[in-house]
């Protein structure tokens, strides 16, 4: 069996590809309707080492764009779904799985205890997101951040841009307002939509894990976003970039 499973992957990024992946370190903070599937895109094409965090359990209403949740799964912790799913995927994956909501002073301390090839922001939330994205650029660690999939419908507006480039995206823009406060202006590629959010479908919220509010979401938007985060990081390791 051993690379038999990469068989496919390897007829398209050769042996050299296949090494590279098998070599290559990756984080990924947050396993929600991104973080899940780019998690589990980046365990198919055979990346070797992986840490994945997040301290949340599957709630009912995740069950809409959420890899791991499922009825069968509500309440369970989704590092430990997602862990289990990944290592069934790559029996011999490095895998390190941290059950918490990584608070920001927690961000520098991760980023700088192991030496990422790179670093995949899946947090939806402003402050910690904030947080990893400063902790990546000063440590000049590579760095895909995912903005904002709520309150979108249409895949093809979906794109990958550095941090100024991103227009019509909320998230996108309070990220680049308190990241000019820090002097960070550009550096680090983002997955956006360009498509306009739909405000009808907000919703506030009581403030819990930094988030204050949140737009309805489809099953395939989230997922759109995580493929493209997940690719991106692929074809940089590979050298496809």
């Amino acid at each position: 069996m051993d690379k038999f499973w990469l068989e496919r992957t390897e007829l398209l990024i050769k042996e050299e590809g296949i090494e590279k992946l098998q070599n290559a370190k990756v984080l990924v903070v947050g396993l929600g309707g991104v973080g899940s599937f780019a998690a589990e895109f980046l365990a198919r094409a055979g990346v070797g080492k992986m840490v994945i965090v997040d301290g949340d359990v599957v709630d009912i209403t995740n069950i809409n764009r959420q890899l791991p949740a499922l009825h069968s799964t509500i309440g369970q912790h989704k590092v430990e779904l997602v862990g289990d799913r990944l290592m069934d995927i790559n029996p011999k994956l490095d895998l390190t799985k941290l059950n918490e909501f990584l608070e920001p002073e927690r961000m520098n301390e991760l980023i700088k205890s192991e030496k990422f090839d790179y670093v995949l922001d899946c947090i939806d939330s402003l402050t910690p997101k904030i947080a990893l994205i400063i902790a990546c650029r000063r440590t000049k660690t590579k760095l895909v951040s995912s903005m904002g999939a709520g309150g979108k419908s249409d895949p093809s507006k979906v794109m990958v841009r550095d941090i100024h480039k991103t227009n019509n995206c909320l998230l996108a823009r309070q990220v680049r307002k308190r990241l000019k406060k820090e002097k960070i202006d550009k550096g680090f590629r983002c997955v956006f939509s360009t498509e306009l959010q739909d405000e009808e479908s907000l919703k506030m919220t009581d403030g819990t894990n930094f988030k204050r509010s949140f737009y309805g979401t489809i099953s395939f938007i989230p997922a759109i976003f995580g493929l493209y985060a997940a690719a991106e990081v692929i074809n940089y390791l590979t050298g496809k970039e």
